[in-house]
């Protein structure tokens, strides 16, 4: 009895049966073209005679002869689950328990061969490990990279290391932005505990900008896509990406596949710098569990992050296979896409929470959670509408804005919390107010005063506003102690004629003075 063939070789084996068929019935089929069949299949000459002799039997259509095969039915298969994927376990209970609706067992041997064909590897090892050994076995598609800052990838990542932070030891948290299309890290944010939406705000102002500081990798995404973590669908990261124009994907949870580039970023600096620190938490340990260095110089928060920025420097500089042996900043640099930005003082707005109705300014600053914020500008603005913005778990500072224009006021300081430098630019800022209060009021003072000509007979006084034009010229001369006329222009105060030594222009119709020459007579010029 033939085997069944291969799911992959039926389909062909059946079309070159129904070819010698047509050839046997055209009396052209020879011992030759049964051999090329057989030598394609590899198999012998005779089984391809068996294989012609099937169809005849069937009407000329090659039907493969299958064996009869153990197969596992539900109960067997819930047996093999409950065991975590242990065929033998699962038999050997079988074997003590037999279901009644279920078919002899046969012996174990079979019964593996029928597991295998029954579950998949993937299923297998899920049973075994659970889902995530399942996704490992898993086959994932690759997205197009398309170019520079047309998506981006976030995720947090937890530091294998434990630092000092304050005095106690603590695995800080890192937040990536990571350009698709390049594989540059854009962005980051670094807290020392789990992040919250204010982590995520920072690192998109990171992200975002282009300077000395940032690098030259940054802009506005046209696509983010992020996991189902509530600090990146918060509202104030969906008010800030909106205000950018930036489109936030939501993945479903649990999907690295779905960012292969932030998590490719997670598992690289886990290898190459967090495991080369003091502190890792994944290093060998005695045979009790103890590390083999009991107290290791742990790192302060400081110098950890100034770590991480020098690894990241040193990735986006690392050539990378996926990017054809280019580093991250080659690729990025011949890309000639276009980058659009956003001034750092519009993104400082963007990326900070606001506060839902305008507050009033009052003689203690601006009311907000119970505390009160003043600020050396507020000075006569007691009783103004302001908008305020402010970045979460930042409670000392918050932004003021106007809540008709959108014009940024300034920011404002905790009272309590004030330095003594920002108490002082209060006091002089409230000395400032009230000195130009004084010279404005003194200025008006001075306007108000009216000024009386002075009279030598008795009669009534009379404002020099009211005096005649020429009378109040020749009063203001004589006090003043000089003629005005000298300051007058020509076409207010008629000029005396020119001195007699002065040289003329050649049309000048006025005649000079005749002078007299040294012999008498009048020099006629």
């Amino acid at each position: 009895m033939d085997l069944p063939p291969p799911p992959d070789t039926t389909a062909l084996r059946a079309t070159a049966v129904r070819r010698l068929i047509a050839l046997q019935d055209a009396g052209q089929l020879t011992r030759t073209r049964i051999h090329g069949v057989a030598d394609a299949f590899d198999v012998d000459a005779r089984t391809v005679d068996r294989w012609l002799a099937n169809a005849r039997a069937h009407n000329g259509t090659y039907t493969p002869t299958t064996r009869a095969r153990f197969e596992l039915t539900e109960h067997m298969l819930t047996a093999v689950a409950r065991w975590c994927g242990n065929a033998t376990a699962a038999w050997r209970e079988l074997k003590t328990n037999p279901h009644p609706d279920d078919p002899p067992l046969p012996a174990l041997p079979t019964f593996h061969r029928a597991v295998t064909r029954a579950l998949s590897p993937g299923q297998r090892a899920g049973l075994r490990a659970g889902e995530k050994a399942r996704r490992a076995l898993d086959v994932h598609g690759q997205r197009e990279r398309h170019h520079r800052n047309y998506a981006w990838e976030t995720d947090h990542v937890e530091a294998s290391v434990k630092v000092r932070i304050d005095g106690h030891l603590r695995k800080p948290w890192i937040t990536f932005f990571i350009d698709c299309a390049h594989s540059a890290i854009c962005g980051l944010a670094i807290t020392p505990q789990r992040p919250s939406r204010e982590a995520v705000l920072v690192a998109i102002r990171d992200a975002v900008l282009i300077d000395d500081h940032h690098g030259p990798f940054g802009g506005i995404p046209d696509y983010i896509r992020v996991d189902g973590g509530k600090e990146f669908l918060c509202a104030t990261v969906g008010q800030a990406l909106g205000a950018l124009g930036s489109q936030l994907i939501e993945l479903p949870p649990y999907t690295p596949d779905g960012k292969p580039n932030v998590e490719a970023v997670n598992g690289a600096i886990k290898k190459t710098l967090f495991a080369g620190l003091p502190g890792y938490t994944h290093a060998p340990t005695l045979i009790n569990g103890k590390p083999i260095t009991p107290d290791p110089p742990y790192l302060h928060f400081e110098a950890f992050v100034g770590k991480v920025r020098e690894w990241v420097d040193e990735w986006n500089h690392h050539p990378l296979e996926t990017l054809e042996n280019q580093t991250p900043a080659e690729s990025w640099h011949a890309d000639t896409a276009l980058i659009h930005t956003v001034p750092a003082s519009d993104l400082h707005t963007y990326t900070l929470e606001r506060h839902g109705n305008p507050l009033t300014i009052n003689n203690s600053g601006v009311r907000f959670k119970k505390r009160d914020y003043i600020a050396d500008w507020m000075h006569g603005f007691v009783g103004e509408k302001v908008t305020l913005r402010y970045l979460p778990h930042h409670d000392h500072r918050v932004e003021l804005y106007d809540p008709h224009s959108g014009h940024h006021l300034g920011p404002a300081y905790m009272a309590n919390q004030a330095t003594p430098e920002q108490i002082r630019a209060l006091k002089r800022a409230q000395r400032r107010e009230a000195d130009r209060l004084r010279a404005q009021l003194k200025k008006a003072d001075k306007a108000r005063r009216t000024l009386y000509a002075a009279v030598t007979e008795p009669e009534p006084p009379t404002p020099l506003t009211a005096l005649p034009e020429d009378q109040t010229l020749t009063y203001l001369r004589d006090l003043d102690g000089h003629s005005l006329q000298a300051e007058a222009l020509p076409d207010v105060i008629p000029l005396p004629p020119p001195a007699d030594d002065w040289t003329r222009p050649q049309n000048d119709p006025t005649p000079p003075a005749p002078q007299d020459t040294p012999d008498g007579e009048q020099d006629p010029q």
